[in-house]
C-alpha cells in the first residue's frame, strides 16, 4: 500500500517537482520512496511495506530490459497464482511481490491482465517502447487515481493535492460540482471539484499516447438473480466465499487487525479472519458508542479489543486538517470517525480489515426495505399520488408527509442515492448562482438505465455500488487510513464475493423487514444472535448535538457568515437553517454539515495554500 504520482512533459527541473510533488503524499509511504525520470516522463512513489518487506520490492520496478516502468498503490490478492502462471510462461521474477505480477502480466496479456486481477489497485505502467502510459482502477474504485491534462502536461496520481505543486497545474474551483455535492454529500461525478481534475471511474482503465487520452470500462458489476436455490443454499455460498476472501485478504508480510463497531458487516470480518487485535471508536454520549459493543464481542472471539473514546474538541480540532486529507470535501461525518479509529490501529498495525461494501452487495441499508413497505400504496394511480404528494409537500417534513411525497415519484425520480441534502428549490435559496448543467436525476440516469428491467431493491444497490459507494464510503475509507499510513482491505469488495451477490434473489437480501438476509443467516452460524440481528449503526457521530450547543453554533455561524460563504451562499439562509436546528424547528444537522465541510474544505485549498 503507498502512494503514486506522475507527469508526462518536457518541463525543466524535473527532479524538482517530482519531489514537491512527492512530499505531499509522504503519509501514504512513509517507509521508503523511488523516482524515474526520462525525457518523457516522471514517475515518484512512496512505500508503506506490506509484503516483501526488503528493498527489492521499492518501486518504480522494472521488467528485466527496463523498457517497461510500474508504480502500484494497492494488493493484488491471487498474485502467487499469477506469478506461477507467467513463470511457465517464462517470465523471470527478481522479487516477491504483487508489483512484479504486474509488470510481466503486461508484457504476456497487455490490457487484458486486468481480467486476471483479483484485488485493490490503482497502477500506471509506462511502455517506453510505445511511449504509452497505461493506467488502470480496481473493479470497485477501492484505490484513488486522480488525472489532468493542462498546459501541455499530463499528470496523475493517488491524491489530487500532488498535482498543485506542478507549475503547469491551473488551481480553479469547479462550481458546476459545487452544486451536485449539496445535493449528494460528495463529488458525485467524473469531475471534481478541481476544474480539469478528473477521477478515473471503477473498473476503467486509462492509455495516453501521443497527446491522446482513451479510457475504457473493463469490468462491469452485473446482478442476474437465480432463482432455482432455496435460502439455504445462498447461505453456504455466502459463508464460503467470504471464507475465501478474507484468506486471501490477510495475506501479509506484517500483523493484520479489524476495525470494529457493534454492527454484523465488521464483526463478521474479525470472526472470520481472526485477527489478534479490533478497534474501535465512541463518543462520550450513550447513544453514540458502540465501544461496550465492541468489547463484549471482542471478548467473545477472544481478541483483545483496543477503543478510543473521541472528545468533541478532538472531533472539532481535526476537521480542518481531514479536508485537507480528503482533497474533496466530503459532508459525511463518519468520515471524521474513521480518520480517528485509523490513528488508533496504526499505532498497533499495518494492516486492518473493513466492512465496507457489505450492505450495497448483499442488500443492508434501511433504504432497500422502502420499495418492499405498504406496497398496497402503490395500486394507487400514480396521477393521484402525485397530486397528494404535492398537497404533503407543503406541510413540514415528518414522517408521515415524506413518504406521500416520496412515494409520488417514481424511484428513478426520488433516488438519488443513501443520502439527499438540498433538492432543486432549496438550492435555489441557498446558492448565489445556479451555473449546474444538469440535476442529480442527470448523474443518476446512466446508471439506472442499465438496470431499467430489474426490481426497485436492485436498482438502489446497483447505483449505490456505482456512487455512493464509490464516492463516499470508499473515498473515506482510503484518505482517512492513508492519512495515518494504514492500509485498509475490504473483503467484501472482491470481484469473487460480487459473482456470489448478484446471483442472490432479491427475497433473500431484504425480506419480511430485514436487510443483508443470506449475510446474516451466513454470519449467525459463528456470531451471537443479537449482533448479527443488530440494527446497522456504522459510525454513529453526535453532530446534530453539538450543533445546538453555543461553542460549536458559534464556530458554524462564523462559518456560515464570513467573506468566503458570502462568495456562494446565501448567508441568510445558512443562518436561519442553522437557528432552526438550534431552536428544535427541524433537524437541519446533516445539512449543516454539507455547507460547512465544503467552507472548511474550500479554506484549506484556495484560502490557507
Amino acid at each position: 500500500m503507498c502512494g503514486y504520482v506522475g507527469f508526462s512533459d518536457n518541463i525543466n527541473n524535473k527532479e524538482q517537482i517530482l519531489t514537491n510533488m512527492m512530499n505531499t503524499i509522504i503519509h501514504r509511504g512513509p517507509d521508503s520512496d523511488g523516482k524515474y525520470i526520462d525525457d518523457k516522463v516522471a514517475l515518484g512513489f512512496r512505500r508503506l511495506s506490506i509484503i516483501d518487506l526488503s528493498e527489492v520490492g521499492s518501486q518504480p520496478l522494472f521488467n528485466e530490459d527496463k523498457s517497461i516502468v510500474l508504480v502500484f498503490n494497492g494488493e493484488i490478492y491471487n498474485y502467487k497464482e499469477l506469478r506461477e502462471d507467467l513463470i511457465e510462461k517464462g517470465h523471470i521474477f527478481e522479487t516477491h511481490t504483487d508489483s512484479e505480477v504486474l509488470i510481466h502480466s503486461y508484457e504476456e496479456y497487455g490490457v487484458k491482465m486486468l481480467d486476471n486481477l483479483r484485488g485493490m489497485f490503482s497502477f500506471t505502467i509506462w511502455d517506453k517502447n510505445n511511449d504509452k502510459l497505461f493506467c488502470a482502477r480496481d473493479f470497485f474504485g477501492i484505490k484513488p487515481l486522480y488525472y489532468a491534462n493542462m498546459n501541455g502536461t499530463f499528470m496523475f496520481g493517488s491524491e489530487i493535492k500532488s498535482f498543485l505543486e506542478h507549475p503547469n497545474f491551473n488551481k480553479e474551483l469547479n462550481q458546476e460540482i459545487l452544486e451536485h455535492y449539496l445535493s449528494f454529500q460528495y463529488s458525485p461525478c467524473e469531475e471534481t471539484f478541481f476544474k480539469g481534475v478528473y477521477k478515473l471511474p471503477p473498473a476503467h482503465y486509462l492509455i495516453y499516447q501521443n497527446g491522446n487520452i482513451e479510457i475504457k470500462r473493463y469490468w462491469q458489476a452485473e446482478f442476474n438473480a437465480d432463482n432455482s436455490h432455496d435460502l439455504q443454499y445462498w447461505t453456504d455460498e455466502v459463508e464460503k466465499i467470504m471464507k475465501e476472501s478474507v484468506k486471501y485478504h490477510k495475506v501479509s508480510d506484517v500483523e493484520v487487525g479489524s476495525f470494529l463497531s457493534s454492527g454484523i458487516d465488521s464483526s463478521y470480518m474479525a470472526c472470520l479472519a481472526q485477527v489478534d487485535k479490533t478497534f474501535t471508536v465512541g463518543f462520550d454520549n450513550n447513544q453514540y458508542n458502540e465501544i461496550s459493543w465492541a468489547k463484549e464481542f471482542s471478548e467473545h472471539i477472544k481478541v483483545k479489543n483496543i477503543s478510543k473514546v473521541i472528545s468533541a474538541e478532538e472531533f472539532w480540532d481535526n476537521i480542518s486538517q481531514i479536508q485537507y486529507f480528503m482533497d474533496e470535501p466530503l459532508a459525511d461525518p463518519a468520515a471524521i470517525a474513521l480518520y480517528f479509529v485509523a490513528k488508533e490501529a496504526s499505532k498497533n498495525v499495518k494492516v486492518a480489515l473493513s466492512g465496507e461494501g457489505a450492505d450495497e452487495l448483499f442488500g443492508g441499508y434501511n433504504f432497500y426495505k422502502e420499495p418492499l413497505e405498504f406496497q398496497g400504496y402503490n395500486k394507487i394511480p400514480l396521477p393521484i399520488r402525485r397530486v397528494i404528494g404535492g398537497i404533503a409537500s407543503k406541510f413540514p417534513k415528518v414522517r408521515g408527509f415524506n413518504f406521500l411525497v416520496r412515494r409520488s415519484k417514481e424511484l428513478e425520480e426520488r433516488y438519488i442515492g443513501n443520502a439527499f441534502m438540498f433538492d432543486e428549490k432549496e438550492k435555489d435559496k441557498l446558492l448565489k448562482n445556479r451555473v449546474a448543467t444538469k440535476t442529480p436525476q442527470d448523474i443518476t440516469k446512466p446508471f439506472f438505465d442499465k438496470v431499467k428491467n430489474k426490481d426497485q431493491v436492485t436498482k438502489m444497490q446497483y447505483l449505490d455500488i456505482h456512487l455512493w459507494m464509490a464516492y463516499d464510503i470508499l473515498l473515506k475509507a482510503d484518505k482517512m487510513s492513508m492519512a495515518n499510513s494504514l492500509e485498509v482491505r475490504v473483503p467484501f469488495l472482491d470481484k469473487e464475493v460480487m459473482k456470489i451477490a448478484s446471483l442472490i434473489p432479491t427475497e433473500y437480501r431484504v425480506h419480511d423487514g430485514v436487510t443483508k438476509l443470506a449475510l446474516r443467516k451466513a454470519a449467525n452460524k459463528v456470531i451471537p444472535q443479537k449482533t448479527a440481528d443488530k440494527k446497522k449503526l456504522g459510525f454513529p457521530v453526535p453532530t446534530r448535538v453539538w450543533l445546538k450547543e453555543d461553542k460549536y453554533y458559534n464556530i458554524v455561524k462564523e462559518y456560515f457568515t464570513n467573506d468566503t460563504a458570502k462568495q456562494f451562499f446565501n448567508t441568510e439562509y445558512l443562518v436561519k437553517l442553522l437557528d432552526q436546528h438550534r431552536n428544535n424547528t427541524y433537524d437541519n444537522s446533516r445539512k449543516i454539515w454539507t455547507v460547512f465541510m465544503f467552507l472548511k474544505w474550500y479554506e484549506e485549498f484556495f484560502v490557507k495554500r
